[in-house]
């Protein structure tokens, strides 16, 4: 009998990679100031060690929360953070990757099963979000109902575009736009920045690239501040779109730059005279 070809891909052993992928995952949900319980941080730590794999951490986590009184706020945030950092960093450790918008959603639908009624469906409805450093003032999104065209024309222009007639500014650039746009589109109802942060990473890295994983973990706010920031113009007070916040952080998180990035510098001053 032939031996098989392709070899099964285990959960890794390699503790360090593990930590970063569960920095990842409980630094991600920061952006909508989400804390774990002391309960996740416990059992990721036995996960990290090679005490319990990931099926056995989300098994004793439902088994948890079917204990815990769900009509909580704080028990339900606590929940969605365990149950999602714990979902980033399955995904960020399987290394399989589609190119297509199939995957965000997938990848929507994976994070929050269970959390949301809508996981891995767009929305159908338009919305807005009082952003802070817009003193309440709103990104423009992406109509409902243009939604499966602006993601089809963004993975297109993707696709077609040539890495290998870049310089290392030029691509960097490119990937920030890339980011921005999708995000943009903001599909889903809820967790559109940890979805398009996930799909990010495994992108990156299935095109070769090295993630400095403490930059999700330490600077995921600054990350969605940086993608507002990329997609906010307020023209009769001379504000426009601008990349450079969303640049900044991809040279860090690629060519291990040490760009400072700090949150307060991302505040839209000109909205907050008067």
């Amino acid at each position: 009998m032939e031996e098989p070809n392709y070899i099964i891909e285990n959960e890794t052993t390699d503790s360090r990679k593990k930590q970063e992928y569960w920095n990842t995952g409980i630094g991600l949900n920061k952006v909508d100031n989400l804390e774990p319980s002391n309960y996740l941080i416990e059992l990721s730590k036995k996960n990290i060690n090679g005490e319990l794999n990931y099926k056995q951490v989300e098994s004793l986590l439902e088994n948890y929360y079917e204990t815990q009184n769900l009509t909580n706020i704080q028990v339900q945030r606590e929940k969605e953070c365990d149950l999602v950092s714990l979902r980033i960093a399955q995904l960020l450790e399987d290394k399989s990757f589609g190119f297509s918008p199939i995957t965000l959603k997938s990848i929507h639908q994976y994070l929050f099963k269970n959390i949301y009624d809508f996981a891995g469906n767009y929305r159908d409805y338009n919305i807005t979000k009082k952003e802070e450093i817009l003193n309440g003032d709103t990104v423009k999104y992406v109509n409902y109902q243009e939604i499966e065209s602006y993601l089809a024309y963004d993975f297109k222009e993707e696709k077609e575009f040539d890495y290998s007639k870049t310089n290392k500014n030029e691509l960097i650039e490119h990937i920030a736009k890339f980011t921005s746009s999708i995000w943009q589109v903001h599909p889903f109802g809820e967790g559109n920045t940890r979805t398009t942060a996930v799909f990010i990473e495994k992108y990156l890295n299935n095109m070769g690239f090295h993630i400095n994983n403490d930059m999700f973990k330490d600077k995921s706010l600054y990350f969605r501040n940086a993608l507002v920031r990329s997609n906010y113009g307020n023209i009769p007070k001379g504000i426009y779109p601008t990349d450079k916040y969303l640049i900044a952080f991809f040279k860090n998180l690629l060519q291990g730059e040490k760009n400072e990035l700090e949150n307060r510098e991302l505040y839209v001053k000109e909205l907050f005279e008067n």
